[in-house]
């Protein structure tokens, strides 16, 4: 059955009135991966984001409640999060049956605060913007060790959750969408050499929570002058769970390469603001390059397949396949060697202006 929510603006309204009593003036969808996202203005010029989670995302329950109070602990402690707002029952999230068509499905609804500025990947980040994207990303996940909570454990991570770098391997399921394409091969090597070198190493990783998807997407910036840029907002905390702090370090890394006109020059910015707040240990620096080529391959893989099953939403499943297709291949030719040089040299020298 169709997982993805595909609410009309009138059902959203409807929606929105019913349970937070706002009065709405006006409503737009925003971009999503597999939930629904609607912008929503109120009489008074108030900016909101009505989430709607796909019914897939939307029966674990307990997992939703435990991202949905991650994001105000993270908002108390300097973490510019956005935060659900209470129904007019005083609930932060609602399970509401809601028929689009294919079938009456449940889906977890939120009403979140808005988020000026732009995403990063709109608005490409200078190096500078990028060293403080990779310690604001390190920051919260620092922060989210002191995350106290009844129910943590569910957000181990499981061993099917597809987009965690453990399971890189998992893509191998769905590799035949490349069929007859040169990339494959590529992906295939990478894979390979992922079981071989990452996947005996997992064990000596540093683990927390973590964000889970720190894609341009989910960064948002505003302007400060002389062409940089503030982070002024992280978004979608839906992949939250508890994994290893290095995959989030090479998801930032890999995601911020994919709009940035020097591709290649995003790892050492990215580092050294991690590092700045959490230090990569030897098996980690040791597997950094193949877990950078991880999500490449995962968004690769994953957005082609999604596109048969939602083609509706070919825009933004596909908009990574470009760019991620050159920069991969790039990455592979010049090996690891080369590219872990480069990274760490530039972060060995990176200067940081205030």
């Amino acid at each position: 059955m169709e997982r993805r929510p595909t609410l009309t603006p009138q059902q959203a309204t409807e929606l929105t009135v019913k349970l937070y009593g706002v009065t709405i003036t006006k409503i737009s969808t925003l971009p999503s991966y597999i939930d629904q996202n609607f912008l929503i203005v109120d009489t008074e010029g108030t900016k909101y984001v009505l989430k709607i989670m796909n019914s897939e995302g939307s029966k674990n329950a307990t997992k939703l409640e435990v991202q949905t109070f991650a994001l105000s602990f993270l908002r108390q402690h300097g973490v510019p999060a956005q935060t659900a707002l209470p129904t007019t029952t005083g609930k932060l999230l609602s399970m509401e049956e809601i028929d689009c068509g294919h079938g009456a499905q449940t889906y977890c609804v939120r009403l979140m605060t808005y988020l000026p500025g732009k995403t990063l990947a709109e608005s490409p980040g200078t190096m500078q913007d990028l060293y403080h994207v990779g310690r604001l990303i390190a920051f919260m996940d620092k922060t989210l060790q002191k995350l106290e909570s009844p129910n943590l454990d569910v957000l181990q991570n499981n061993c099917d959750e597809e987009w965690s770098l453990s399971n890189v391997h998992l893509v191998e399921r769905c590799l035949s969408v490349m069929d007859g394409e040169p990339l494959q091969e590529v992906i295939k090597a990478v894979i390979e050499q992922f079981k071989s070198c990452v996947l005996p190493r997992i064990g000596s990783f540093q683990k927390g929570i973590i964000h889970g998807d720190t894609n341009d997407k989910n960064i948002i910036v505003t302007p400060v002058g002389n062409g940089r840029h503030e982070v002024s907002g992280v978004l979608d905390f839906s992949s939250l769970m508890n994994d290893c702090y290095v995959f989030e370090l090479a998801g930032t890394i890999a995601y911020m390469m994919l709009e940035n006109p020097s591709p290649l020059d995003v790892g050492g910015a990215i580092l050294t603001g991690w590092e700045s707040i959490m230090v990569l240990n030897e098996d980690e620096r040791e597997c950094l390059y193949l877990l950078v080529l991880g999500p490449l391959c995962q968004t690769l893989v994953y957005g082609r397949y999604n596109l048969k099953k939602y083609p509706d939403n070919e825009n933004y499943l596909m908009v990574a396949a470009k760019n991620g297709t050159r920069i991969l291949t790039q990455m592979w030719e010049m090996g690891k060697k080369e590219v872990e040089r480069k990274w760490f040299t530039d972060a060995s020298t990176f200067s940081v202006k205030e």
